[in-house]
């Protein structure tokens, strides 16, 4: 998996806002589907949740990326496509999934929710940091970034992920306006539940031996910028690739100046490239979420069951006091 190919392009954010919120009419909506309810297409588990949590009761929610998944090299089917376009309202993540976006670019669905344009993405380039009198060791951002390219892992941050969840709540109430109490119900209740989750964060990771972790790839940045860390990357592109031996040297050392005890892995890539540079360094490994699907091997039903397990993992790696 190559996640640098599929970010954002700063260019591309200005064509985004909420005028992608496009909606139909609440007549129109539940025949879509044939479900007799609100019918929604999302394209990952994030937005999922996102839908089940706000549509409640009223919607019918499917997804594009099955569990166990990896999302960012979806390839739709015919039928999936044909599920779209009979839905009332699909909810996506654009360019994150390209064979998404071009779906989505081509179907008649009457409410398209771009969760981009919900918030502001950023350019977290490859990570890392330097120590007084060293060079900045972060790996070069690749060609096609030009150091341009934004995370769009927003999901992994509380904050802006229920900003996301409000732009949602509304366009829900807009398209399906017989059920808009309930969605703007709901959407507080969410946020309510995201706020609590980023007050446990901020109380948790106030005071830590250290402030450095090591991941498989750049998925944390949002999350690491929010409570005051610093993510460091193994190889930044490719969680699956193995570190060159010069990286692992580089690594050692930063982890030993650093405090560093745990090299974190996903649980829909292989634990390969972590375990290599665990054995090298002396350190240990454990299980960083992306949430980028909900599976048996997740440390949770749920999205925020899931992001708690992630802060116990940091608290334990980091020496939360």
């Amino acid at each position: 998996m190559n996640v640098r190919r599929h970010l954002i392009p700063t260019a591309a954010v200005s064509a985004l806002g909420l005028a992608a919120l496009t909606a139909c009419s609440s007549a129109d909506g539940a025949a879509a589907g044939n479900t007799g309810k609100f019918d929604v297409v999302a394209s990952f588990y994030p937005m999922q949740f996102l839908a089940e949590q706000i549509g409640g009761d009223h919607v019918n929610v499917s997804t594009l990326t099955e569990p166990g998944q990896e999302p960012h090299d979806l390839e739709l089917s015919a039928r999936q496509t044909a599920q779209m376009g009979e839905a009332d309202a699909v909810l996506y993540l654009k360019s994150l999934q390209p064979a998404v976006d071009e779906a989505v670019a081509q179907s008649e669905v009457g409410t398209k929710i771009d969760a981009a344009s919900l918030t502001r993405l950023e350019d977290h380039g490859s990570g890392g940091h330097s120590h007084a009198g060293e060079d900045a060791h972060a790996e070069e951002a690749p060609a096609e970034s030009d150091g341009n390219a934004l995370d769009p892992h927003v999901w992994l941050d509380p904050v802006k992920y229920a900003e996301i969840a409000d732009g949602v709540g509304a366009a829900f109430a807009k398209a399906d306006p017989d059920h808009a109490a309930d969605y703007r119900t709901n959407t507080e209740a969410l946020v309510g539940k995201l706020d609590a989750l980023n007050s446990r964060f901020e109380d948790g990771l106030r005071t830590t031996d250290t402030k450095v972790f090591f991941t498989n790839h750049s998925a944390f940045g949002y999350l690491a910028e929010r409570y005051g860390l610093t993510q460091e990357a193994i190889n930044g592109l490719d969680p699956e690739s193995e570190p060159s031996p010069a990286r692992i040297k580089e690594l050692q050392q930063e982890a030993e100046a650093d405090g560093v005890t745990t090299v974190f892995y996903e649980t829909l890539v292989s634990d390969k490239t972590a375990k290599t540079l665990a054995a090298d360094a002396g350190l240990k490994t454990d299980v960083l979420d992306p949430l980028e699907g909900i599976t048996d091997r997740s440390k949770g039903d749920d999205y925020l069951q899931v992001m708690d397990a992630n802060l116990a993992a940091l608290k334990r790696a980091l020496g939360s006091t």
